[in-house]
């Protein structure tokens, strides 16, 4: 295939406006069908025809004709815009069809959004979703998500992200493991089991802020998030957790909130990539605000 010369290429709107009046048969026709005035369509076929240098329309009495020059030319452009036209319906249909694509944290989307999901798909039957759970921050055009929510302080590259809810972190425990206490202190803690995940090197910084010595504590270590709750669960040791993941455990009593750590640089946040967005992805993104929305 030939390489396009941009450069010489006429303005779109000066084609567009040819092609319809050589389909039509006249300016005024051709105005109707581009919604724009008479007088905007003439403009622009003779700027064409200016800049062709070209006649492309000759006019006996009240009937516009094509000169052979302007009859080649609209039978490819008719051609050309036809086989846009069907590759844009093929695109909308394909992307109509397409679920929209979530990439989150696993535990997030186990413990947060699907507790949650059945009241979207009763407002929205008609809107499919997939979810990717992954835990490392994955290139969402790389891994064909239309959508991410990611946890940390909101700056990441390539992306835009949009707040959704804070997500303060809390050293909870099972009640058994506490033994009847609701509270403890610095020293209790740093007497006690804890539990720690193996993909959040940050969690060291976190619990440096309340006062321990990290070095100093005994940890049970586990590979991800969802299993490191599920062992917080069992009683096995204190364990760092974000709230919003939390909370319906400590609702059910099955773990008890002993200390929250203020640190409001830290959240979900909604990522996409830069541009515009499809109405799928508008229609969760306000579902998911209107979820944290207080009241």
């Amino acid at each position: 295939m030939s390489e396009i010369d941009w450069r010489h290429m006429p303005p779109l709107t000066a084609l567009r406006a040819f092609a319809a009046t050589a389909r039509e048969g006249g300016f005024s026709a051709a105005a109707r069908k581009l919604n724009v005035t008479h007088a905007a369509v003439q403009q622009q076929v003779r700027a064409l025809e200016a800049e062709l240098g070209v006649a492309l329309l000759w006019r006996d009495g009240r009937i516009l004709h094509l000169t052979p020059e302007g009859e080649r030319l609209a039978a490819a452009l008719s051609d050309g815009f036809l086989m846009i036209q069907s590759a844009l319906e093929v695109l909308r249909a394909h992307h109509a069809e397409r679920p929209l694509t979530v990439t989150l944290p696993p535990a997030f989307a186990a413990e947060w959004l699907m507790p949650r999901l059945a009241r979207f798909w009763k407002r929205h039957p008609e809107l499919a979703l997939s979810l990717l759970p992954e835990q490392r921050a994955v290139d969402l055009r790389e891994s064909g998500a239309d959508l991410g929510i990611r946890f940390g302080n909101g700056h990441w590259p390539g992306v835009a992200a949009d707040y959704l809810t804070a997500a303060p972190q809390v050293v909870v425990a099972a009640p058994e493991l506490l033994g009847g206490r609701t509270k403890l202190s610095l020293r209790e803690m740093s007497t006690m089991p804890w539990i720690r995940e193996g993909d959040w090197p940050e969690q060291m910084q976190l619990l440096e802020s309340i006062g321990l010595k990290p070095a100093a504590l005994k940890f049970v270590d586990f590979p991800n998030e969802e299993l490191a709750l599920s062992a917080a669960r069992e009683g096995i040791g204190l364990h760092l957790e974000t709230d919003a993941l939390i909370q319906e455990d400590v609702r059910l009593g099955w773990l008890v909130r002993i200390r929250e750590l203020k640190d409001e640089s830290l959240g979900y946040y909604i990522v996409r990539p830069q541009g515009p967005l499809n109405a799928a992805a508008k229609i969760f993104i306000d579902w998911l605000k209107a979820e944290v929305a207080p009241g």
